[in-house]
């Protein structure tokens, strides 16, 4: 009997839906690493977008009371 047979016969089981993953706080994606923030690895965009983000920190606004 080959596959199509078997799946005509018996069905097609499906897995339940997962459970959603803990929070562990973990760095996910490149962009939220500390080199790339600051601009150290090498990337002019992300020396760029670290001088950005600089300057909206120091900004009175966005300063702490």
């Amino acid at each position: 009997m080959d596959d199509f047979e078997n799946i005509l016969i018996n069905g097609i089981g499906f897995k339940g839906a997962s459970k959603p993953k803990k929070d562990d706080d973990k760095v996910k994606t490149k962009a939220k690493k500390k080199k790339y923030i600051t601009g150290a690895h090498g990337s002019g965009s992300a020396k760029q977008k670290a001088k950005y983000r600089e300057q909206r920190a120091n900004r009175p606004s966005q300063r702490k009371k």
